[in-house]
């Protein structure tokens, strides 16, 4: 807009005085982002109508007021890395394809003072190098400007990137950090920086110091655990070869760190992921006879990436078929932990691992995830995502694949366990037990018999659940399969009908099975309770009661606990049992009378207070 017009619109609009300059470079030709339309350059202005036209990139030719434009878009100097990607398209193009660190410093000459926050430069660099690849691009340029002297990267994008007015290399400035901490712990973390900061080929006497630091810190320090004191002696090592020293000299070694195998899988869970190959390869070095029962164990209890690096490891170094067996075998004795199911899961149908896992993929595993999504479900104190359970809801071909070789009374034991799993929200279980019945149509009278037969929910303890729980799993899992053996066997001695051990066996078999069948319609009943939704002005489930019998004048105090919680030898009583009932609702002073085969006996309340709550 030139003087004349920009007069022109003050004097109607006279509190746009204070932004004149901003309307005098509102010029044709100039580049802009709005806030709405984005990027655009203005192509002319409309005295007549008081309109710049501007060509934004989805909509050309739009005419917008200068006054509105004021406050919701900023006109680009020339040198804007914006306006220069449509002023000079070949440099700048250059610049993303081969030097993106001399790009982030070009954006950055963009900015009042040579700064900008990081979210603000991501979206810049983004409008200039493309949504499509930026993210790509963006994680290496990252590594580039962190090695350019003139830039400041922050550790946070919400922190700001500076252009330095006077350059200083990344290694000078992790040196002055080492420099100015006394933390054990912070030097490791400076140190391994350093390590990746540096040209290996250049010459860094001056890391002969800190070299020094940190080999006493990981020697003497008392502040750091085992794990951190095992990666420091890493980066200590890498530092060595940087600073042409030895390694081997510097003590203790890696090895020396690990030479109890006590400590390995408290290391383990503590190691940097980055970090947990070379630690495996480490356990080969310094235990090379133990190596494969070592990490054999160390698999058993891990989690997350070290899961697949273990087993990793031992495909690499041979191990497959003991792989293949010993997963068959923790199978067999339950000790198949959720990673490791799902990591098997995950790896089905990998080319890799196809063959080694193909066995496993039975209704028995099945079984082993909803009792690991189960226990992990009881053992959480809050409502956490399992990622068992989510891969089981979201790789729609896994119940498919677990049930290929089950039979119809195998796969409704298998929904039965699905119905009574506290890992799952009611809608996924339904959507679950969609794709049994879709194999076994006759689990659809399972699913409406149990809505017909929903009683009245138990209110039970976590403890009593898990200890019902217990049984229920000892009961299917080992009792009934170890008498179906039994079965088996005694049916190969001969005739039937004088063949008592086959008949005690089937006996046997008829009262587990009623055992379960009892349990499995406790536990679909059962709600566990922390006992936190209790009154304390009238005695519920949790409640302390103090009582004076009125007949001997004996003053007991009892327990108002869950349906499986009795045990009268210390004055615990469920509420499901004649006295818990007749107390239910009652306040202090009320009175109760209690039936007890031909005994009645009246009691008064005395006294009222609660347990404390537990964990749900």
């Amino acid at each position: 807009m030139n003087l004349e017009a920009v007069s022109a619109l003050i004097a109607k609009k006279p509190a746009l005085k204070a932004a004149a300059s901003k309307l005098e470079a509102m010029e044709p030709e100039t580049y802009v982002v709005h806030q709405s339309w984005g990027f655009g350059q203005i192509k002319s202005y409309d005295e007549a109508a008081e309109r710049l036209i501007i060509d934004f990139k989805d909509k050309p030719g739009h005419a917008m007021d200068p006054a509105f434009c004021v406050n919701t878009m900023d006109v680009l100097a020339d040198n804007h890395i914006l306006a220069r990607k449509e002023t000079e398209a070949e440099t700048i193009k250059d610049l993303v394809d081969n030097n993106p660190a001399q790009l982030v410093v070009e954006a950055l000459k963009s900015y009042e003072n040579h700064a900008t926050s990081g979210i603000d430069l991501e979206i810049t660099l983004a409008q200039v190098v493309g949504e499509a690849k930026f993210k790509k691009w963006w994680t290496a340029a990252k590594k580039a400007a962190a090695k350019d002297p003139r830039v400041a990267v922050p550790a946070k994008k919400t922190e700001v990137y500076v252009l330095r007015e006077t350059p200083i290399s990344a290694k000078d400035e992790l040196l002055e950090a080492f420099e100015g901490t006394r933390s054990a712990r912070r030097r490791i973390t400076i140190a391994e920086k350093l390590v990746a900061a540096v040209d290996p080929e250049e010459n860094h006497d001056d890391l002969v110091k800190v070299l020094h630091v940190v080999t006493e810190a990981v020697r003497d320090s008392n502040q750091i655990t085992q794990a951190e004191r095992l990666y420091g002696a890493a980066v200590r090592n890498d530092l060595a070869k940087l600073a042409a020293v030895e390694p081997a000299t510097l003590e203790p070694t890696e090895g020396q760190i690990i030479e109890d195998v006590r400590d390995l899988p408290e290391i383990a869970e503590n190691i940097p992921v980055g970090f947990q190959s070379r630690f495996l390869n480490l356990i080969k070095d310094t235990h090379p006879i133990e190596c494969r029962d070592l990490v054999f164990n160390l698999l058993k209890s891990s989690q997350g990436k070290f899961t697949t690096e273990c087993i990793n490891f031992l495909v690499e170094n041979d191990y497959a078929e003991d792989l293949a067996e010993t997963f068959k075998r923790w199978q067999v004795e339950q000790h198949l932990r959720a990673p490791v199911l799902l990591w098997i899961v995950k790896n089905r149908h990998s080319k890799k691992f196809a063959k080694l896992l193909n066995d496993l993929i039975t209704p028995r595993l099945l079984s082993a995830i909803f009792f690991a999504i189960d226990y992990e479900a009881l053992q959480a104190s809050s409502a956490r995502r399992i990622p068992l359970a989510d891969i089981l809801s979201e790789d729609s071909d896994l119940i498919a694949d677990l049930l290929s070789t089950a039979d119809p009374e195998n796969a409704r034991d298998l929904a039965n366990t699905l119905m009574l799993n506290q890992g799952f929200e009611d809608l996924t279980k339904k959507s679950l037990l969609a794709r049994f019945i879709k194999i076994f149509p006759s689990i659809q009278s399972l699913v409406a018999g149990d809505a017909e037969s929903k009683e009245e929910a138990l209110l039970v303890s976590r403890e009593s659940y898990e200890r019902r729980r217990a049984e229920y799993d000892e009961i299917v899992t080992k009792k009934i399969p170890d008498n179906s053996k039994a079965i088996a066997a005694a049916r190969e001695h001969g005739d039937l009908k004088e063949n008592s051990e086959y008949k005690m066996a089937k006996q046997d078999q008829s009262v587990l099975m009623a055992q379960k069948s009892q349990l499995e319609k406790e536990l679909a009943s059962a709600r566990i309770t922390d006992f936190s939704e209790l009154t304390s002005s009238q005695v519920g489930v949790g409640s302390i009661v103090s009582l004076r019998n009125l007949g001997t004048g004996q003053t007991p105090t009892y327990k108002v606990l869950g349906a499986w919680d009795s045990d009268p030898d210390n004055f615990v009583i469920a509420y499901k049992t004649p006295l818990g009932q007749a107390l239910l609702g009652k306040g202090v002073g009320d009175q109760v009378k209690v039936s007890i085969g031909s005994t009645e006996e009246e009691y008064e309340i005395t006294g009222l207070d609660r347990v404390p709550a537990t964990t749900p």
